[in-house]
């Protein structure tokens, strides 16, 4: 992993994942290369208007700024970022950021500029930092991982932005529509530290970002992050009244005062099906993004392996983000 700051005329790759009109998308890019030109650096931008491409075209232009010294850039939402720093973490690229989701946790718990214009500009001026990504099985996740009820949720409010429009409203009620319908809780055994333990909850929910935990009142797990560990939540069991409760409490960041739900930091953690269950495979997210992964899954955080390009002037770790940038919503 690169630990210096990459040479001043070192190129730029960009990774830009289109998701929204073509017009819209081409002022994107005219964006990010007019401020590069300005500024006297090369870029080199490829559009990814095909998901199922979007691990294809990371791998080539990590290979490309590996060979060149360059900085291999994820313009996007947080998944996007995801499938992009995989390859900068394989391929030992320092990795930038254009923040262009929803909620952009990642971006704004380093303090990246959610405007565009001023992203870029933040990264002409931006240090090197290492930062620490979780892992489940071979995947990294810079926000959070999950399986069961969240999984799903992601899916259905994917599939209502595609009708509804791409926003913080409609990404809420999904979520409210999905955790209140029906839904099977999971059947866990869990080995953390060298216990056993069983767990039935409806979603088991790992995070990575200070910021999400802030905004729904896990105070504890806040400092078990800066501390080199993986943050664990998983609500009991419960009716669809106390869901709602357990909902409410997220969004006003109460949910570390609720009874209802099981927390605690890790630094690994193994996932198993019970012993008589047949299932071999098991939904996935990681940073909103879901797959089915091979049982058992194994949960670990990996301390200072992403060289991540940060403002000089972006939050510390263990310094509070969410201050400065307003609420967003519970884990989402």
């Amino acid at each position: 992993m690169p630990t210096t700051d990459p040479r001043p005329d070192a190129p730029f790759h960009v990774v830009l994942n289109a998701g929204s009109g073509h017009a819209e998308t081409e002022l994107r890019c005219s964006t990010i290369r007019d401020v590069l030109r300005d500024a006297g650096r090369r870029c080199e931008l490829e559009v990814v208007r095909d998901a199922a491409q979007l691990g294809d075209v990371a791998r080539r232009m990590a290979a490309r700024a590996a060979a060149e010294g360059g900085i291999l850039v994820a313009a996007g939402g947080d998944g996007t970022l995801n499938s992009v720093a995989q390859e900068a973490v394989r391929q030992g690229c320092v990795f930038g950021v254009l923040p262009q989701g929803t909620f952009n946790y990642f971006g704004r718990t380093h303090g990246i500029p959610e405007d565009l214009a001023e992203a870029v500009r933040a990264l002409l001026r931006a240090r090197v930092r290492p930062v620490q990504i979780g892992m489940v099985n071979e995947r990294i996740f810079l926000v959070n991982a999950s399986v069961g009820l969240y999984p799903r949720l992601l899916e259905e409010r994917e599939h209502d932005k595609r009708q509804y429009g791409r926003s913080r409203v409609v990404a809420i009620l999904s979520a409210l529509k999905t955790a209140l319908g029906r839904h099977r809780n999971l059947r866990i055994t869990l080995e953390l530290d060298g216990q056993v333990r069983h767990l039935r909850t409806p979603t088991l929910f790992v995070g990575n970002n200070r910021l999400q935990m802030e905004q729904v009142g896990m105070g504890p797990l806040e400092e078990a992050l800066d501390g080199g560990r993986l943050a664990a939540i998983a609500p009991k069991p419960v009716g669809k009244l106390r869901m709602l409760g357990l909902l409410l409490r997220g969004a006003l960041g109460r949910l570390g005062d609720a009874d209802d739900v099981v927390a605690f930091a890790f630094k690994s953690m193994t996932v198993r099906a019970p012993l008589l269950s047949r299932r071999r495979r098991m939904k996935v997210a990681t940073d909103g993004e879901v797959d089915k992964l091979a049982l058992p899954l194994r949960f670990q955080v990996i301390e200072d392996r992403l060289a991540l390009l940060v403002p000089d002037a972006a939050p510390q770790p263990g310094q509070s983000a969410a201050a400065s940038e307003g609420s967003a919503a519970s884990p989402a």
